[in-house]
């Protein structure tokens, strides 16, 4: 067994926690002593054990002498947790592997260096682009300030999210709508324009054949629209953000402050700002966004280049017309230097239609 083949567990335990430890970063660690895996755990939530804890107290005695391989470098400071590295220290561990270096400038090679002058042994880049992959939101989060944007949309094989009469159920299979899902339990939030809710009434919940984690559901709603019978608002198993503009009166927002699970956030412009908003989220700790919008919202988030990933389902399908709407609305750009530039991850068939996975080149 190499180094890789205990780092590639230890990615594993972090990719299955995506989305669950925010604001915090999807960690996992895996404790090696004479060849054998002694303990291993993850970061679970925020304000709750690091990864390593968890793997250390598994191994117990065995921890001494052993090769720590942990994805992400560890802590040194003191948040809500003490520091990590003090811990590996204080276990006589000999060897910290670690995939990635932590850009979070409390740590950012201070949890290394700690563990140097400790005299351990550090090995540091393990499989660095996977382990890098697995934090993308976090990284972006903690280098823009801002929550990483995943910008979702179904569409026939021309482009068209709804025929010109409106109609769009279902444009996609069963199988790329269960798919979709998966995004919605690996994302801190899933946002909406207030034209969704009155149209489709939709819960914006995760339903998968396990439980599944309900994001926070962000309505854009500039002039307060959304009924106090919408599902959103009826259904309490999710917190709901109403996000309106500076014309609404607080008298206006009362009868929506009845209901506990309901916010009203209220922005400084008529109209809703898109980069105001990321801020005011990124200030409430979300570090990740799913947007499953409409052609206008989806466009208003292309205006200011808040878009860092793409998720696209095609169907075999093609249903034509200029009036029938495209994915992408607004006024679009003018020429082609300025269109926004994206790298395609992958491609895979998913039941009869195609999914693509399309990243932005350089979203720092």
């Amino acid at each position: 067994m190499n180094d890789e083949y205990y780092m590639e567990f230890a990615l594993s335990l972090g990719k299955k926690i995506v989305g669950q430890t925010s604001p915090n970063p999807p960690v996992g660690a895996v404790v090696v002593n004479n060849g054998q895996i002694v303990g291993f755990g993850a970061h679970l939530k925020a304000g709750g054990p690091h990864a390593e804890v968890h793997a250390l107290n598994m191994a117990g005695e065995k921890a001494k002498g052993s090769t720590v391989y942990v994805t992400l470098e560890p802590c040194s400071h003191h948040g809500r947790t003490p520091p990590c590295a003090d811990l590996l220290i204080n276990k006589e561990v000999s060897r910290v592997v670690i995939a990635t270096t932590d850009p979070f400038e409390k740590v950012a090679g201070n949890g290394i260096k700690r563990l140097q002058e400790a005299g351990l042994e550090v090995e540091v880049g393990v499989l660095k682009e996977k382990a890098d992959e697995v934090n993308e939101q976090f990284f972006h989060y903690i280098k823009t300030k801002k929550p990483y944007v995943t910008l979702k949309s179904a569409t026939s094989l021309d482009g068209k999210i709804a025929t010109a009469s409106g109609e769009s159920k279902w444009i996609t299979s069963e199988e790329a709508r269960l798919d979709a899902h998966k995004y919605r339990h690996s994302h801190d939030a899933i946002l909406v324009g207030v034209n969704t809710v009155l149209k489709d009434d939709p819960s914006l919940t995760t339903r998968l054949p396990v439980e599944g984690k309900n994001p926070i559901r962000i309505i854009l709603d500039t002039n307060l629209r959304t009924p106090l019978h919408a599902k959103v608002m009826t259904q309490n198993d999710a917190n709901t953000w109403i996000v309106v503009g500076k014309s609404v009166r607080r008298e206006e927002k009362e009868a929506y402050l009845n209901y506990n699970h309901v916010e009203i956030i209220q922005l400084t412009n008529e109209t809703i700002n898109i980069s105001e908003l990321l801020h005011v989220l990124a200030e409430k700790s979300i570090m990740s966004v799913f947007v499953e919008g409409g052609a206008e919202v989806n466009g208003s988030f292309l205006k200011v280049g808040a878009v860092n990933q793409v998720i696209t389902y095609m169907a075999p399908k093609l249903i034509g017309g200029k009036n029938a709407p495209t994915a992408i609305g607004g006024a679009g750009i003018d020429s082609l230097e300025v269109a926004l530039p994206l790298q395609i991850i992958s491609i895979e068939k998913i039941g009869p239609d195609i999914k693509i996975i399309s990243r932005v080149e350089d979203d720092t």
